[in-house]
């Protein structure tokens, strides 16, 4: 993407998510249950922000390649972002499931339960197909494809209380456990393709251009706040007119559009900085989300090796302990990115002539 349509906000949004899930991840599994009081404001603010994450990438992941696609001067069935995309969703895919594995039982002819527990980066990779999927479908429309995008993660959405609890047991688990979060998964595909959805209609109606970006930064952050402190009035006007229960359920348990709205303000924050992260770290680190995340799951979880930060200091920090540790573990993963992508090249050669890996 050249610099004059790169939008560096998306870059340093994945960067700031990235970052949350980093300290995330670390301070709840490390963070002694003691310390978790839902009664400390301190801890019930972080556990509220750390909740922007999921929704950040997801909805990034649905913008970003609709972005590439519609950015692209061959459009329909030809457009070759479409090949790309695929490749690059079964990328994410094959990595969810190699950093689940455990080599010591694999060795032993044994497949760990965890395994079949479909993670972020399977969800996100089926997001990213999703979309170059429906392009591909719908590349006749122009307009329309705006409204099926938008209609779609609306529709995930409002039926959330209806598919939330659907265990889907006719089918074998490899595949429910994809689908919602009854079925044991730690991601699954509803809500959260919803958001990737809601992100492929704004790259349509956002467009590739950086122009009234003070706008567009108002825009966002005006229906977020709407999104946040209306929306469950909305639907519990709605269930008035319509006496359907369904949306009475929507209205008093509305944390996807809620976090919709979260995701906006962020936009709105974002948006009105994308000068100031121009060749900035937060753009490259947006850009390396991947790696980062693939490093900390070998440091944090243990990742083949099934040794790692998690196994041997779970929930046993003081909030001191869990806080400087996230500080340095942040650190660690980012420095490991950093000195990786800057001598892969010495890296591959030294297996190519140690393992005869090519």
């Amino acid at each position: 993407m050249s610099s004059k349509e790169r939008l560096y906000f998306l870059d340093a949004l994945r960067a700031f998510a990235i970052l949350m899930m980093l300290q995330g991840h670390f301070i709840s599994g490390i963070l002694a249950p003691e310390f978790k009081l839902e009664e400390s404001l301190f801890y019930d603010f972080w556990f509220y922000c750390r909740g922007f994450t999921a929704p950040v990438f997801f909805l990034v992941t649905g913008w970003v390649v609709m972005f590439l696609l519609l950015r692209n001067k061959v459009q329909g069935f030809k457009n070759p972002r479409i090949k790309k995309g695929i490749r690059r969703g079964l990328e994410l895919i094959i990595w969810g499931y190699v950093l689940r594995l455990n080599l010591p039982l694999l060795l032993n002819g044994e497949l760990n339960a965890s395994f079949f527990k479909p993670d972020v980066l399977q969800i996100i990779g089926l997001g990213l197909i999703f979309v170059v999927g429906i392009y591909t479908l719908l590349s006749f429309l122009k307009k329309g494809l705006l409204f099926v995008f938008l209609g779609f993660g609306c529709l995930v959405f409002v039926c959330e209380p209806i598919y939330a609890n659907k265990t889907f047991y006719t089918l074998p688990y490899f595949l429910s456990a994809y689908l919602t979060k009854v079925n044991g998964g730690v991601f699954y595909l509803f809500p959260w393709i919803g958001y990737v959805s809601m992100g492929a209609s704004i790259a349509i109606t956002f467009g590739s251009k950086t122009k009234k970006l003070i706008l567009k930064s108002i825009g966002f952050t005006v229906s977020g706040i709407l999104l946040i402190f209306k929306s469950s009035a909305l639907f519990i006007w709605i269930y008035n007119q319509t006496d359907l229960y369904l949306f009475r359920q929507v209205a008093y348990n509305n944390f996807l559009f809620i976090r919709l709205g979260d995701v906006f303000v962020l936009l709105g924050v974002f948006i009105i900085m994308n000068c100031l992260f121009k060749r900035s770290f937060w753009v490259w680190m947006g850009q390396k989300t991947l790696s980062i995340y693939i490093i900390h799951y070998f440091i944090f979880y243990g990742s083949l090796s099934g040794i790692g930060i998690y196994k041997y200091f779970k929930y046993s920090g003081s909030l001191v302990q869990s806080s400087v540790g996230a500080l340095f573990f942040v650190i660690i993963c980012l420095l490991l990115s950093v000195l990786i992508h800057r001598y892969k090249s010495e890296l591959f050669l030294i297996l190519w002539r140690k393992l005869k890996f090519k």
